[in-house]
């Protein structure tokens, strides 16, 4: 086989296994930056859960998100639920500087993180 068909082929089988929306674009989460520190990560969680809007009911104890028991992970799962929530209305996944966008669904186990269209 020629290099030109190798590449078409392999690009062919990328498209395929990357979840898209049927408009093209990718689906994204929003999760809690592995270098941010704990303590940055904490107010950023804080402000999610609160004046943020985010429904944090998740990560409570004997909750599907509670564990692991982390701020990484819950900060994740609350920058996410805001991210979902108000990313149509002018929303972002920043948290200043603490979150960062994937393609890669974050859900676990029993814990699913939401992805809105």
């Amino acid at each position: 086989m020629s290099n030109v068909f190798l590449m078409i082929l392999f690009a062919v089988l990328f498209m395929s296994i990357v979840p898209q929306k049927t408009d093209g674009e990718f689906e994204q989460w929003c999760i809690a930056d592995e270098q941010a520190p704990d303590e940055e990560l904490q107010v950023a969680l804080d402000w999610a859960c609160g004046k943020g809007g985010a429904d944090c009911i998740k990560i409570q104890v004997n909750q599907p998100c509670y564990f692991p028991n982390t701020v990484r992970d819950h900060a994740s799962y609350a920058f996410n639920d805001y991210f979902q929530k108000f990313k149509h209305k002018g929303g972002s996944c920043y948290s200043k500087g603490a979150a960062l966008i994937t393609e890669l669904d974050p859900s676990y186990n029993s814990c699913q993180y939401k992805f809105v269209p």
